[in-house]
């Protein structure tokens, strides 16, 4: 249900906005990869900017994700290292474990037995 409402408030709004700047910028513009020679073509790509647009919001979500993932990097090796260590002790506990069959206790005397 909260995937629907984040869908429906958040994404398609987006996606409307984005689909806007699209047909609003459609002109081609030169990108020029040399800042010593703007003019040379070798180093520069001529697109409609809305892919400019789109390849820089690309790029900051990929660089956002790799940034999150490396700051959770010690969160994961912690889980890790513990989840190691509980199937160890589950091994240990399973080791340890006494079947009821083989529980030896005082013999309970019979009734009417003297």
């Amino acid at each position: 249900m909260l995937r629907k409402i984040v869908t429906f408030f958040i994404l398609v709004p987006l996606g409307i906005v984005l689909v806007v700047l699209s047909v609003a910028n459609r002109q081609s513009v030169s990108l020029a990869l040399n800042p010593f020679q703007p003019t040379d073509s070798v180093l520069s790509l001529t697109a409609p900017f809305f892919v400019f647009l789109f390849l820089a919001v690309i790029f900051g979500a990929v660089v956002g994700a790799t940034a999150t993932w490396l700051s959770q990097g010690k969160y994961r090796k912690r889980a890790r290292v513990e989840s190691k260590a509980a199937l160890k002790w589950q091994a240990e506990a399973d080791r340890n474990k006494v079947k009821p069959a083989q529980v030896q206790g005082p013999a309970l005397p019979q009734l009417g037995a003297k």
